[in-house]
């Protein structure tokens, strides 16, 4: 099937260097093995051809643009969610240093510490019974 369509190539080639053969001082004459109805229909199917992909890039690079969009609102959103967060976070930290400068407040901290740590080992021992 491929050598049927290099033929119809090489036909088509012939044609269009056939013409420049026949150039006369004024332009070209048209040569009798390819008909200008012909041309015109291809070129029309062609041109539509054309048309029909054009719309469809134009279809689709509207939807990668109203998706990068989607994707960047959606990014700005996580952003400002993540300050927010940093905020709430360096709040918290600067409570522990705090509570972490004071040696009575260590004490309390670890005492606290200890009676978590006692609670989930003594769970985990009656759970596994």
């Amino acid at each position: 099937m491929n050598f049927f369509v290099y033929r119809d190539h090489r036909a088509h080639r012939a044609a269009l260097f056939d013409n420049y053969d026949n150039i006369e001082e004024g332009g070209i004459r048209a040569s009798s093995s390819y008909p200008r109805d012909i041309d015109e229909r291809d070129n029309d199917k062609a041109v539509d051809s054309l048309q029909d992909r054009v719309s469809f890039l134009k279809k689709l690079t509207g939807d990668i643009h109203e998706e990068v969009e989607t994707h960047n609102r959606m990014l700005d959103r996580t952003g400002n969610e993540m300050d927010s967060s940093r905020g709430i976070m360096s709040g918290t930290m600067d409570r522990f240093k705090m509570v972490f400068e004071k040696k009575s407040n260590r004490k309390v901290c670890k005492l606290v510490g200890y009676f978590v740590l006692s609670f989930f080992l003594i769970y985990y021992i009656f759970s596994s019974l």
